[in-house]
């Protein structure tokens, strides 16, 4: 993708109330190659459809069952979409259609839509696809006019669907098109490639072996980039960054220096279509022999395969596939003879509608740049997700600790505070190497500012934090001790250490430690230095951010049991599960979560419900179970209401099922902060530490004088945090008018926009307002300036 832009939008709200499907056919297929979340799409699709009047059909087997037509095309109901959010691959199947490429087969596929009065046609597939989607509405007066030439149809019919209308979503595990951050799918090809390396490390470890993985990527090497950046292996191909000649020697040079430095192991991944700066296709098993030949190293080969493709959905591909079927609804409902087909992407944390076809002539033009062996331009048309993974990668990989580097003559301390979120070891881990190689010395501080005040500080060096980007908690220690009663025991522990800048990693209480450090700025000089946090903390509840690092593998661990646990009911009667979930008073992991896993109901508490509310929620269950539903999931966040707590919302529902459904609930409890990091949490991680660090040099330069390091204003103490397209430096003593200290949350959370949509999917009526949803913008190739820099992962 290359950076977005769009119209400023007035602040006028507007509700989709006033946009129709009534009368309006729909038609969802999906195309190509299969990817997890394509069901999420489907079900989005066909609900949303559903929910606004039109009639919603599937095209089963893609193309082929367009041009087929008979029982391929159905109409979809409600019920036909129940369950399969969790299901991997696509439940309407997929199929590389030949028949379509040929101008029969459209003229077959036309006839067939008109028949049905289908106009609108939802395509999820990747750039062939949806290249062939815009083939064919470009075609479709002349196939219209050759139809009734052939007396297949009257010029009644032809004149009543003139128009068709085409929205695309895309659905690759390779994220090799341009326009969005994410493809639907490549989350979940991370999650499998992670897996199986977190198990192959292990073995590994066992014997002190080489593992050379070669993951999917023909064309696009972001898989590999970034299961190398999430499991921090020691080298990596890709086919936008071939290596110069004699890298056989570097590399070998490399995996010896890591041996060396006492690690045991060395995790190789090569994308499949890795190549060198002559274009010769760079094999998994010409490295093995390589680095037998070499180093002698015991060395296996590991080909994942489809593995990649297979597997239930994150549920990050989830949230993506549902919100995106949303908005492609809206887009259909919205398009008109002059707007262009469009495919709705996501960029940073912002749904966006771009021109179909820019898309694809991007993408095209990658790989033409690539054929041309230009791939700093390759790299650059990829988009800024790409760039900044590139370059982050660039920067851990420049060096093992180099010790002929120039010491500065800053001290660098690195802490974690608050609750332990998965991600924070993979941030330290960042933080410790990007801060060697920028010359700093850096130091860890063990158990918060407990530790920091009783002297618990120590330099850490490059080889201490090998292996860490894989590991959940926090190996640092952590500790929810704010500094106020212990600041001249912390500013003292700072003299002794010379401590000339901070870095802290963690939630709410991290954010609060920074306002008391900087607001004590004035009786302390120790804290007139450059001060940074990064969010943590799975309950999404600091402000200035749309994302802390945690957050996805707590949503992944809810979705996960929220599936099992509705799986135990199978082939019992009719079952609804209460569920309780964390997050203290932020809803973030309730309503998130309950979008992700499918939930009927998410009571949380900034959404004010009373006992009308429950009333009316269980006689809508009650309603639904009597149909052909089997399961329902509520969702409570622990202190959404004192009153109306899990039990006593279990026992109502109890009762007022009773002959209709019975109940059980489940606390979730603290296996949602447990278990290994996500994908997403290890890259985030690695990516906001990187770029915080580079933050704390550039300040640290520009607030030395005479000596030392001195700075005092608002813009020094800062929190970095991903605001919708951007990752932004924001001063903390701003953050303070933005935050609701009693209840610990944000005033203003960007998530409650999805609970209306989430709402609908669950068949309820409800107002949902739409002026935030994607305009048509378009692909651009303006250099985004540093601070707009994307950091959608």
């Amino acid at each position: 993708m290359a950076g977005a832009t769009g119209p400023k939008r007035q602040d006028t709200r507007k509700f989709f109330e006033n946009l129709s499907g009534a009368g309006k056919c729909i038609a969802v297929l999906t195309s190509g190659g299969d990817a997890q979340g394509m069901n999420g799409a489907v079900r989005a699709v066909v609900r949303m459809g559903i929910y606004v009047g039109a009639k919603v059909y599937f095209i089963h087997e893609g193309y082929q069952g367009m041009v087929d037509g008979g029982d391929y095309i159905k109409e979809a109901t409600w019920e036909s979409v129940s369950s399969v959010l969790q299901v991997g691959g696509t439940v309407i199947g997929s199929a590389r259609c030949k028949e379509f490429r040929s101008h029969e087969g459209r003229l077959k596929a036309a006839h067939n839509l008109v028949q049905r009065g289908i106009t609108y046609l939802c395509v999820i597939g990747g750039d062939g696809s949806l290249t062939g989607a815009n083939l064919f509405r470009e075609e479709w007066s002349g196939l219209l006019n050759e139809l009734i030439e052939q007396g297949l149809i009257d010029e009644e019919a032809a004149r009543s669907h003139s128009q068709l209308h085409i929205v695309g979503m895309v659905g690759s595990i390779d994220n090799d098109f341009c326009g969005t951050d994410m493809t639907i799918g490549t989350d979940s090809a991370l999650h499998r490639i992670i897996e199986v390396v977190d198990a192959i490390m292990t073995t590994a470890q066992s014997h002190q072996r080489t593992f050379v993985l070669e993951v999917m990527g023909r064309h696009c090497g972001y898989l590999a980039l970034v299961s190398a950046l999430a499991c921090g292996a020691d080298w990596v191909f890709i086919p936008e960054m071939p290596p110069e000649d004699g890298w056989e020697d570097n590399m070998c040079q490399k995996l010896s220096e890591n041996r060396a430095d006492k690690k045991r192991l060395n995790i190789i991944i090569v994308a499949e279509g890795a190549i060198d700066c002559h274009n010769k296709a760079i094999t998994p098993d010409y490295i093995k022999d390589l680095v037998v030949s070499h180093l002698g190293f015991d060395t296996r080969v590991t080909i994942l395969g489809h593995v990649q493709r297979g597997g239930t959905p994150s549920a990050f591909d989830r949230i993506l596939a549902s919100r995106m079927g949303v908005e492609a609804v809206l887009a259909l409902l919205e398009a008109s003879t002059d707007t262009p087909a469009c495919v709705v992407s996501l960029v940073g944390n912002q749904a966006v509608r771009l021109p179909l076809m820019e898309c694809v002539q991007m993408t095209q033009e990658v790989q033409k740049a690539m054929d041309e062996k230009k791939f700093d331009e390759a790299v650059r048309l990829r988009g800024r997700s790409f760039e900044n993974n590139l370059s982050t990668y660039r920067l851990l990989a420049s060096q093992t600790a180099r010790s002929d580097l120039q010491n500065s003559s800053f001290n660098v301390a690195v802490m974690n505070v608050g609750a332990p979120a998965a991600g924070m070891n993979a941030a330290v881990r960042s933080a410790v190497r990007v801060g060697i190689t920028e010359g700093h010395k850096m130091f860890a501080v063990n158990d918060g500012f407990e530790g920091f005040y009783k002297g618990q500080i120590k330099e850490i060096k490059w080889g201490d934090v090998g292996g860490w980007t894989g590991q959940g908690g926090s190996l640092l220690g952590t500790k929810r001790t704010l500094p106020a009663k212990h600041l001249d025991e912390i500013a003292e522990q700072m003299r002794i250490h010379n401590i000339t800048a901070l870095l802290v990693i963690g939630g709410f209480e991290a954010f609060e430690s920074l306002l008391e450090l900087y607001e004590a700025r004035a009786n302390y000089k120790e804290f007139c230095i450059p001060m940074c946090i990064l969010p943590a903390t799975i309950s999404n509840n600091v402000p200035g951010t749309d994302h802390s690092l945690g957050a996805d593998t707590s949503l992944n661990a809810i979705v996960e049991t929220c599936d099992r646990i509705k799986q135990s009911a199978s082939g019992t009667k009719r079952r609804v599960f209460i569920i309780e979930t964390m997050g203290g008073y932020c809803g973030y992991l309730a309503t998130v979560g309950g979008l992700a896993a499918g939930a009927d109901t998410v009571y949380i508490y900034e959404e004010p419900f009373d006992i009308r509310d429950l009333q009316a929620n269980v006689e809508h269950l009650t309603q639904k179970m009597k149909t052909s539903i089997q399961r329902g999931l509520v969702l409570r966040n622990e202190n959404c209401n004192e009153n109306f707590t899990t039990d006593f919302i279990y026992q109502l529902y109890s009762e007022e099922g009773r002959g209709v459904f019975d109940c059980r609930k489940n606390i979730l409890g603290h296996m949602q902060q447990g278990g290994a990091p996500s994908p997403f949490d290890r890259n985030f991680g690695t990516k906001v530490a990187a770029k915080a660090i580079q933050w704390i040099t550039q300040t640290l330069k520009e607030s030395y004088k005479e000596g030392r390091v001195f700075t005092n204003s608002e813009d020094t103490a800062c929190l970095l945090g991903m605001r919708r397209r951007a990752m932004v430096f924001q001063p903390v003593a701003q953050l303070r008018e933005e935050t609701d200290f009693v209840h610990r949350i944000p005033k203003e959370q960007w998530w409650l926009k999805l609970r209306p949509l989430m709402k609908i999917l669950a068949k309820y009526k409800t107002s949902y307002d739409v002026s935030d949803a994607g305009q048509l913008e378009h692909v651009t190739r303006v250099r985004p300036k540093e601070n707009d820099a994307s950091a959608a992962i």
